[in-house]
């Protein structure tokens, strides 16, 4: 028997929590340093290569050293009581030890807990979600929430179907307690059976074999662009219905900045309103995987383009497949 829809939240009281009474209600915040520069301190990395001495761990720490303590002193929260921090990344290429406790430690938050979400583009939606529940459930007061790549480690320059796509970004969001929620119920999934349409172009135990090459990422873009086109757009309804506002409420569709096709397509897909910001951040960070989404989130807010407590629904998909979406209230 389907569930019946929630009534849709006043505008005044931001996005629903919970899933029709599905377990405790705790209203929680994304909290982002608004008007913040485009620069490296802001958590944005105009470049599109890093220097090869910078791996992914030390691309991040820069970014939380000094947006993320901006973001919590906006909160009046130190470093020290942060007690999650989730890094949503698919460009780590160490399997132990995980990047997200070096990041936790050189930001100051030497005690928290601290684990690595592999989603890939997804990542963040997934890692924001996780960071929900752990609020939810009280397990988790302050969760710092990280999607960060480093895309010219896995990228062949060579390969015309990803080398032009990809780039190297990182972006950060705090997400603690607050009166009013912040953020809706995640609409998630994934459909392993395929799997291969993003993907290695060979096993990483292949290293050990004399004639072993560097494993890089390879993509059936025509194969990708129509599950996107598809899934997107579902999914983004669904977000919607969960957290029950429709359209006409959003100030901002945020997708995942794959390519300029699918984010004008998925836009066109949901017909939305004029006034609806579409993200469009692709054209000058690429595709920035699990960094795409708050590295949209924050370019949208150093300009302007989004009022402060606007309704955002995000959308991240990629590799997986998988897809997960919710509606958020912008800071």
């Amino acid at each position: 028997m389907p569930r019946e829809r929630p009534p849709p939240c006043r505008r005044s009281s931001c996005v629903r929590r919970g899933r029709g009474g599905d377990g405790p209600e705790s209203a929680f915040q994304i909290l982002l340093p608004r008007r913040a520069p485009l620069n490296l301190a802001a958590g944005r990395l105009r470049q599109r290569s890093p220097p090869d001495h910078q791996d992914l761990v030390r691309l991040q720490p820069p970014v939380l050293q000094d947006r993320a303590p901006y973001a919590l002193a906006q909160a009046g929260i130190p470093p020290e009581t942060v007690d999650t921090v989730l890094l949503a990344s698919m460009s780590h290429l160490e399997q132990s030890p995980p990047a997200a406790p070096r990041v936790a430690h050189r930001m100051g938050a030497v005690s928290a807990g601290a684990m690595d979400v592999g989603a890939a583009c997804a990542g963040f939606g997934h890692a924001l979600a996780t960071a929900d529940s752990l609020i939810r459930s009280g397990n988790s007061r302050h969760v710092v929430v990280v999607g960060s790549e480093r895309m010219t480690d896995i990228v062949d320059p060579l390969d015309r179907g990803t080398a032009f796509l990809f780039g190297d970004g990182a972006g950060a969001v705090v997400v603690g307690p607050a009166a009013e929620p912040g953020i809706g119920p995640v609409v998630w999934g994934s459909e392993g059976d395929r799997h291969e349409a993003i993907a290695h172009s060979a096993p990483w135990n292949g290293r050990d074999t004399e004639a072993a090459v560097r494993p890089t990422l390879r993509m059936d873009g025509p194969a990708v662009f129509r599950w996107a086109v598809s899934t997107v757009p579902r999914t983004a309804r669904a977000a919607l219905d969960a957290a029950g506002v429709t359209t006409a409420e959003l100030a901002a569709f945020i997708p995942h900045q794959a390519n300029l096709r699918i984010v004008d397509g998925a836009a066109s897909a949901l017909r939305l309103p004029p006034h609806v910001v579409v993200a469009r951040d692709v054209v000058h960070a690429g595709n920035t995987s699990a960094a795409s989404v708050p590295l949209a989130m924050e370019e949208l807010l150093a300009r302007g383009a989004v009022p402060r407590g606007g309704l955002a629904l995000l959308v991240g998909f990629g590799a997986g497949l998988s897809h997960a979406a919710q509606v958020v209230v912008m800071p």
